[in-house]
């Protein structure tokens, strides 16, 4: 089954549940996919929906920062429950030590010799991970690693 058609699944089980939260997640998310759709005018791909996730997952994770910044726990947690949703459907992410793992293997392949070729490294590392990890993460790394 489709990321999209297992999300509208799940929409209508929250809904018969009464679970407000996951039904106003769900709810954003297929909006999301549907204006993407109108957008490319044909049904979304399982990398459409996965991009709009990743969309989601990086407001959530920015919105998180802020709201702590602020002091304003009330607001990260309900953003953290959102968040929480939302990672139900993107694929597993990958943690730091196979990030520079990949990293590493990218620039032995790519002959990056310093910051310079960061961009060719970041659109080899970002093709190869495809949502699996957050790009400023994955930056910070990179740049590290040219930097060394």
């Amino acid at each position: 089954m489709s990321i999209y058609g297992r999300i509208e699944d799940d929409l209508r089980d929250a809904l018969k549940s009464g679970d407000k939260n996951r039904v106003s997640v769900l709810r954003m998310i297929k909006s999301a996919i549907k204006n993407r759709e109108i957008e490319k005018g044909e049904p979304p791909t399982d990398e459409d929906v996965q991009a709009v996730l990743m969309s989601f997952a990086k407001k959530a994770n920015e919105s998180i920062e802020q709201f702590s910044k602020a002091g304003r726990t009330d607001l990260a947690e309900k953003e953290r429950a959102e968040l929480a949703v939302v990672r139900q459907y993107l694929p597993e992410q990958l943690d730091e030590d196979r990030i520079r793992e990949i990293v590493r293997e990218t620039i032995d392949e790519t002959g990056a010799a310093g910051v310079k070729d960061m961009g060719r490294v970041m659109k080899a590392v970002m093709a190869k991970i495809r949502g699996q990890a957050d790009g400023r993460l994955v930056n910070n790394i990179v740049r590290k690693m040219l930097e060394a």
